[in-house]
């Protein structure tokens, strides 16, 4: 009989041995889950932990408040009086009286052309005067002399006219010679060149000891620049249909646009937050552009400080509408899901509630909310982060007031 190795080095093991071992185990499997439930201590099982108690935000009811819809354009000031300071007469510079960049006021001395030349030329202008004021003083002699004569035939008719006619030649030649002496005083005024308006001049385009090129031509060497400052002008663009919206708020009609004073605006610059510069508007254009479909405005503001500049950039906000009475709330408040704005509203079972909303501008520090949002609405105006839509929560009710001022947001 042929046996394996194996039967060979192990002894034979009973049924019975092998199913009281499988019992030893499987009762101390049972032992072991057993004191893995109560504890090596013997005591009972633990308590599962408590749930969290909903998180707490602070509400707040809108802010009902008289408003008025504003537009916003982007634009750029312009100055009211721009002038090139260019001579009118020609010759070498002799002196200049300003500093680069300076404010200058109307009448002020800025340059100064050489003047010996134009002071000689008058005064020879005043000697050919003197001349023809004798010349004339002759020939009135001459004729006074000759007119008696010519009723007694001692002279001809003809000498008489001749008279006459050298009378007439040497007054036209007194006016010309006058003429001519106020031609070269001016010219000798224009020698000193002076600010036609207040503002700020430029730096000098040309260096003292330089021919100038003075005249009416498109050839005369411009020497500075002046640029108005106060008041400033702002001019923009608006678009055909917000030009029409303007015209019938306009009760009187198209000239109700460009009645200046009784349209306000207000404006801001690029490094600012709030629309806190008072102006008015003071002209709108009589046609509207054929390629771009817009039509150019202007508006008018006080500069006593020299803050605004031309060129400088700015955004204004022009009245859209009558005022109207709407909600405010901080835009703290307001949540976005993708391109939909909302805010979270907590009814009266504590649950917070998502509203979808329509926004309007940003009016000192609140957001306009146009539609979507009721007065009575308990809205989250701090803890949105931790509140989320059908959950409960435990509300803090406050007012918006009181958390702009807690919380004081950039814009203030």
């Amino acid at each position: 009989m042929l046996q394996c190795n194996n039967c060979l080095r192990f002894p034979k093991v009973s049924m019975s041995a092998v199913t009281s071992r499988a019992r030893v185990a499987a009762l101390c499997g049972s032992l072991a889950l057993g004191l893995a439930l109560t504890g090596c201590d013997g005591q009972t099982p633990r308590a599962a932990p408590a749930a969290s108690p909903p998180p707490q935000v602070t509400v707040a009811r809108p802010v009902a408040k008289m408003v008025t819809e504003q537009d916003e354009y982007v634009g750029r000031f312009v100055a009211v009086d721009s002038v090139e300071i260019r001579a009118r007469v020609s010759g070498y510079l002799s002196a200049i009286h300003f500093t680069d960049g300076q404010f200058v006021k109307q009448g002020d001395q800025l340059f100064t052309i050489d003047r010996r030349p134009f002071q000689v030329a008058l005064e020879q202008a005043k000697a050919n005067l003197a001349q023809a004021k004798a010349n004339l003083a002759f020939a009135d002699a001459d004729l006074t002399r000759a007119r008696p004569l010519v009723g007694s035939n001692v002279i001809s008719q003809q000498t008489f006219d001749q008279r006459t006619q050298a009378k007439s030649v040497a007054e036209a030649n007194v006016a010309a010679q006058e003429a001519a002496v106020k031609q070269a005083a001016l010219d000798l005024d224009y020698t000193e060149l002076r600010a036609p308006v207040s503002g700020r001049i430029g730096d000098r385009r040309v260096s003292q000891g330089n021919l100038v090129t003075g005249g009416t031509t498109g050839t005369t060497t411009l020497l500075a620049t002046i640029q108005s400052t106060d008041p400033i002008r702002f001019e923009f663009t608006a678009d055909e249909g917000s030009y029409l919206r303007y015209l019938r708020l306009a009760k009187n009609g198209p000239d109700r646009v460009n009645d200046a004073g009784k349209v306000p605006v207000k404006l801001k610059l690029l490094d600012e937050q709030i629309f806190s510069h008072q102006g008015r508007m003071d002209f709108v254009d009589n046609a509207i552009d054929n390629s771009s479909g817009t039509i150019r405005g202007r508006a008018v503001f006080p500069n006593p400080k020299g803050t605004f500049t031309p060129g400088m950039f700015g955004r204004i906000q022009v009245a859209a509408g009558p005022p109207a009475e709407a909600l405010l709330v901080p835009d703290a408040a307001i949540g976005t899901e993708q391109v939909r704005k909302f805010v979270l509203v907590v009814d009266n079972q504590d649950v917070a509630q998502p509203k979808y909303v329509t926004l309007g501008p940003l009016i000192e520090g609140l957001r306009v909310v146009t539609s979507g949002l009721e007065a009575g609405d308990r809205v989250v105006v701090n803890g949105l982060m931790r509140a989320r839509p059908g959950t409960k929560v435990t509300p803090e009710l406050s007012t918006v007031a009181a958390v702009m001022e807690r919380e004081p947001a950039p814009w203030r």
